[in-house]
């Protein structure tokens, strides 16, 4: 399930780019969109998630084979 949560995030990081391009161009226009400066706010809230995700990866890791390790004994 990490391999896939880290694919996702890396998926949402090159989506949250182009949405960073589209808004600048979008913004950039004579009369821009207003509604466009929010566009990148839904892939940046989704790698807000994922990257906690996989911040507190190796700290649970620890966590549980430290737990295995006293078990075993």
């Amino acid at each position: 399930m990490s391999k896939r949560i880290r694919q996702f995030h890396r998926w949402l990081a090159i989506a949250f780019t182009v949405t960073i391009i589209i808004t600048t161009i979008g913004l950039a226009q004579q009369e821009p969109a207003i509604w466009l400066s929010y566009l990148p706010l839904f892939p940046l809230a989704l790698l807000l998630f994922s990257g906690l995700y996989l911040f507190a990866l190796p700290y649970t890791a620890k966590s549980r084979a430290a737990r295995r390790t006293a078990q075993a004994e």
